[in-house]
């Protein structure tokens, strides 16, 4: 790889980084990692993320799914009971495992993981 074809850190987005023998390195943040092509996926394509649910199911944008054990919610006094159906999930990147971006009647917009809940 010569310099310009270097990617950026995962990390911190910093253009600097540098090769030191099969790892990359950051002079910014310190983040170290292997360059994979199959990351980038063919012709430097971003590869999608695919989201499954507690059975294995793909999840997609617009699903609805079920949850499937009781959760408990901060700052409430009951819980998510499990059977509630949730409609028109959004899949995103979250915090903690957390995938999956809705609103639940009753409770409003909130993040669940994927492996609480079902497809329908």
């Amino acid at each position: 790889m010569t310099e310009t074809d270097l990617p950026p850190c995962p990390e911190c987005s910093s253009a600097y980084a540098y090769e030191r023998g099969a790892l990359l390195i950051c002079p910014e943040c310190g983040h170290e990692w292997q360059p994979s092509a199959a990351a980038d996926g063919p012709a430097g394509a971003p590869q999608e993320r695919v989201i499954k649910d507690s059975v294995g199911n793909v999840l997609s944008d617009g699903d609805t799914v079920t949850v499937v054990k009781g959760l408990k919610v901060k700052g409430s006094t009951s819980g998510i009971k499990a059977g509630t159906k949730v409609r028109n999930i959004r899949l995103v990147d979250g915090v903690d495992g957390h995938d999956i971006d809705c609103k639940i009647e009753g409770f409003g917009a909130m993040q669940l993981k994927s492996s609480v809940v079902r497809k329908v």
